[in-house]
């Protein structure tokens, strides 16, 4: 998995990772060193654990290469670039008719930040990831959004199934990407709609792909058999634009450029 490693993403040592828990700092995933916790890193585990966040135990040398000399006390914590935001507040704002992307384990932050400018010039409601196994909020994701980090509101969500069973529930249709799906400009993609892009390697994970209510493929005339994620989710995006019939006759203006 592609990971951020920027300093300014990283707090090491002890007190400091414990107090950015108790203050509720967004953070994306929590570096114990070693199998034998003491009682301090066991107290920070179980803070990161009841707060949702991913802990994973590592080899200690990791973290000193991680730390490139800052004492780590044996704790690291990747903090989020930006707060992510509630699934509830998400429906609640996007209306009637909610236009989501659904993330499946995207790992590349290049990739989720090239997705999330296209998703904020596509008018995209908001963007939703797992926490576990796929790129989050760090610098790097940001600087290649473009800025659309602090205007595309991101769920991280601890399972994705349960997502999309309770975005089902409430009237919300699926549209997974895959290869053994119609073509996409003869799918309906017009209604409240979540769009659903797999990982850059093995694409929709099968219980994803078998709750979606239909699947859409992108053709493929050359000898390459699939695209880039960011590219696949961009020409999605704009098809669902296009369907909704704004792109060309809703009064948009042309505010940016290419």
């Amino acid at each position: 998995m592609a990971l951020d490693y920027d300093t300014d993403n990283v707090i090491f040592g002890r007190n400091p990772v414990r107090e950015a828990l108790r203050a509720g700092r967004p953070i994306n995933k929590v570096l114990l060193a070693g199998e034998a916790l003491s009682p301090p890193l066991r107290e920070i585990s179980k803070f990161a654990r009841d707060a949702g966040i991913p802990v994973q135990q590592v080899d200690r040398v990791r973290l000193d290469k991680l730390s490139g000399g800052v004492p780590h006390q044996g704790v690291a914590a990747f903090t989020s670039a930006r707060e992510y935001t509630d699934m509830d507040d998400i429906l609640d704002k996007a209306g009637e008719n909610p236009f989501l992307v659904i993330l499946d384990e995207i790992s590349d932050p290049h990739n989720l930040g090239a997705i999330l400018r296209s998703a904020d010039a596509s008018g995209v409601d908001g963007v939703v990831i797992p926490k576990r196994r796929a790129a989050a909020l760090t610098p790097a994701v940001a600087r290649s959004s473009a800025g659309a980090v602090e205007y595309v509101p991101v769920a991280r969500v601890a399972n994705l199934a349960r997502t999309i069973d309770m975005l089902k529930e409430k009237g919300i249709w699926i549209a997974g990407a895959h290869m053994e799906g119609q073509l996409y400009w003869d799918a309906a993609l017009d209604g409240p709609l979540a769009l659903v892009i797999g990982g850059e390697e093995k694409g929709l994970g099968r219980l994803i792909r078998e709750k979606c209510d239909l699947l859409v493929r992108l053709p493929m005339l050359g000898r390459v058999n699939s695209l880039n994620a960011s590219v696949a989710a961009a020409l999605l995006c704009y098809e669902v634009l296009r369907q909704r019939g704004r792109a060309n006759n809703d009064g948009l203006s042309h505010r940016g450029r290419l």
